[in-house]
Protein backbone atom coordinates (compact mmCIF):
# COMPACT_ATOMS: atom_id res chain seq x y z
CA UNK A 1 0.00 0.00 0.00
CA UNK A 2 1.11 3.33 -0.63
CA UNK A 3 -0.23 6.42 1.38
CA UNK A 4 -0.42 10.22 -0.57
CA UNK A 5 -0.75 13.41 1.80
CA UNK A 6 -1.12 16.91 -0.48
CA UNK A 7 0.38 20.15 1.35
CA UNK A 8 0.52 23.78 0.57
CA UNK A 9 -2.85 24.21 -0.53
CA UNK A 10 -4.05 28.34 0.54
CA UNK A 11 -5.69 31.20 -0.17
CA UNK A 12 -4.02 33.47 -2.90
CA UNK A 13 -4.37 36.50 -5.08
CA UNK A 14 -4.68 36.06 -8.79
CA UNK A 15 -1.15 36.46 -10.16
CA UNK A 16 0.48 34.79 -7.24
CA UNK A 17 2.43 31.58 -6.65
CA UNK A 18 1.53 28.59 -4.33
CA UNK A 19 3.65 25.41 -4.11
CA UNK A 20 1.77 22.00 -3.50
CA UNK A 21 3.74 18.82 -2.39
CA UNK A 22 2.82 15.06 -2.24
CA UNK A 23 4.44 13.11 0.30
CA UNK A 24 4.48 9.09 -0.70
CA UNK A 25 4.76 6.89 2.04
CA UNK A 26 4.16 2.91 2.54
CA UNK A 27 5.73 0.73 -0.58
CA UNK A 28 6.83 4.00 -2.34
CA UNK A 29 9.37 2.48 -4.46
CA UNK A 30 6.65 0.66 -6.15
CA UNK A 31 5.25 3.64 -7.82
CA UNK A 32 6.32 4.83 -11.42
CA UNK A 33 3.82 7.88 -11.68
CA UNK A 34 2.42 10.47 -10.24
CA UNK A 35 -0.35 13.04 -10.80
CA UNK A 36 -2.33 16.06 -9.89
CA UNK A 37 -5.69 16.86 -10.36
CA UNK A 38 -8.45 18.87 -9.19
CA UNK A 39 -11.57 19.38 -8.62
CA UNK A 40 -13.91 22.92 -8.77
CA UNK A 41 -17.40 23.39 -7.31
CA UNK A 42 -20.05 21.84 -9.37
CA UNK A 43 -17.46 20.55 -11.64
CA UNK A 44 -15.64 17.35 -12.54
CA UNK A 45 -12.37 15.92 -11.76
CA UNK A 46 -9.93 17.07 -14.06
CA UNK A 47 -6.10 15.92 -15.20
CA UNK A 48 -3.78 19.07 -14.35
CA UNK A 49 -0.48 17.32 -14.38
CA UNK A 50 1.74 14.06 -14.35
CA UNK A 51 5.17 12.70 -14.23
CA UNK A 52 6.60 9.04 -14.95
CA UNK A 53 10.12 7.84 -14.77
CA UNK A 54 11.90 4.91 -15.81
CA UNK A 55 15.02 5.12 -14.08
CA UNK A 56 16.81 8.77 -14.44
CA UNK A 57 14.41 9.08 -17.41
CA UNK A 58 11.60 11.55 -16.13
CA UNK A 59 8.59 13.15 -18.67
CA UNK A 60 6.12 15.34 -17.56
CA UNK A 61 2.72 16.13 -18.83
CA UNK A 62 0.08 19.40 -18.73
CA UNK A 63 -2.89 20.06 -18.71
CA UNK A 64 -3.26 23.28 -21.95
CA UNK A 65 -4.98 25.51 -19.05
CA UNK A 66 -1.98 25.21 -17.05
CA UNK A 67 1.06 24.74 -19.28
CA UNK A 68 3.37 27.36 -18.78
CA UNK A 69 2.34 28.17 -15.27
CA UNK A 70 2.58 25.28 -13.38
CA UNK A 71 5.76 22.74 -13.71
CA UNK A 72 5.79 19.42 -12.01
CA UNK A 73 8.64 18.12 -10.29
CA UNK A 74 10.01 15.10 -8.45
CA UNK A 75 12.53 14.00 -5.36
CA UNK A 76 13.05 10.44 -5.77
CA UNK A 77 14.96 10.77 -2.39
CA UNK A 78 12.20 12.34 -0.32
CA UNK A 79 9.03 10.36 -2.07
CA UNK A 80 7.74 13.76 -3.39
CA UNK A 81 6.52 15.48 -6.21
CA UNK A 82 6.05 19.06 -6.09
CA UNK A 83 3.67 21.30 -8.19
CA UNK A 84 4.70 24.48 -8.66
CA UNK A 85 1.59 27.38 -9.52
CA UNK A 86 2.55 30.73 -10.58
CA UNK A 87 0.46 33.01 -12.53
CA UNK A 88 -2.65 31.51 -10.66
CA UNK A 89 -5.73 32.57 -11.94
CA UNK A 90 -9.33 32.71 -10.15
CA UNK A 91 -10.44 29.73 -12.18
CA UNK A 92 -7.46 27.62 -10.48
CA UNK A 93 -9.55 27.56 -7.79
CA UNK A 94 -10.15 24.03 -6.93
CA UNK A 95 -9.47 20.95 -4.43
CA UNK A 96 -6.02 19.25 -6.05
CA UNK A 97 -5.65 15.98 -5.65
CA UNK A 98 -2.42 14.02 -5.57
CA UNK A 99 -2.44 10.14 -7.28
CA UNK A 100 0.14 7.92 -8.00
CA UNK A 101 0.36 4.60 -10.25
CA UNK A 102 2.36 1.41 -9.59
CA UNK A 103 2.38 0.63 -13.71
CA UNK A 104 4.08 2.35 -16.17
CA UNK A 105 2.68 2.68 -19.64
CA UNK A 106 5.28 3.74 -21.91
CA UNK A 107 3.04 5.50 -24.30
CA UNK A 108 0.71 7.01 -21.69
CA UNK A 109 0.32 10.89 -20.62
CA UNK A 110 -1.03 9.65 -17.75
CA UNK A 111 -4.44 12.17 -17.76
CA UNK A 112 -7.18 9.55 -17.13
CA UNK A 113 -8.17 8.82 -13.10
CA UNK A 114 -8.33 5.30 -13.87
CA UNK A 115 -4.64 4.63 -14.35
CA UNK A 116 -3.64 5.68 -10.63
CA UNK A 117 -3.84 2.79 -8.08
CA UNK A 118 -3.60 5.69 -4.61
CA UNK A 119 -5.52 8.57 -4.19
CA UNK A 120 -4.59 11.60 -1.98
CA UNK A 121 -7.28 13.12 0.01
CA UNK A 122 -6.78 17.02 -1.21
CA UNK A 123 -6.24 19.97 -0.39
CA UNK A 124 -8.19 23.29 -1.05
CA UNK A 125 -6.66 26.03 -3.15
CA UNK A 126 -8.29 29.42 -3.63
CA UNK A 127 -7.19 32.32 -5.87
CA UNK A 128 -8.99 35.29 -5.31
CA UNK A 129 -9.68 38.17 -7.98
Amino acid sequence: QVQLVESGGGLVQAGGSLRLSCAASGRARSIYAMGWFRQAPGKEREFVAAIKWSGENEISYYADSVKGRFTISRDNAKNTVDLQMNSLKPEDTAVYYCAASRTYYSGSNYKMENMYDYWGQGTQVTVSS
